[in-house]
């Protein structure tokens, strides 16, 4: 399935779908490894879709400067 129309929710919930379907080893090795791999890829689209986004940010933010986030304060 092309993950180029997914948002990244759907990404996510997608991944956590395979990995959960992998813990529970009902798996043979072949479908592991597709299931493997079809996780790698869409960890890949994850990635650039959330850079896509910190670069959209990083054009609306003021002043062109992120701040750093800090869930201790």
């Amino acid at each position: 399935m092309p993950t180029d129309n997914l948002n990244l929710e759907k990404l996510l919930t997608e991944l956590e779908s395979i990995v959960n379907k992998m813990e529970s080893d009902n798996l043979n090795i072949e479908e592991s490894l597709k299931s493997y791999e079809k996780g790698i890829n869409l960890i890949k689209d994850a990635q650039n879709k959330l850079k896509k986004i910190e670069q959209k940010v990083e054009v609306l933010s003021k002043d062109d400067v992120l701040e750093n986030f800090n869930k201790d304060e």
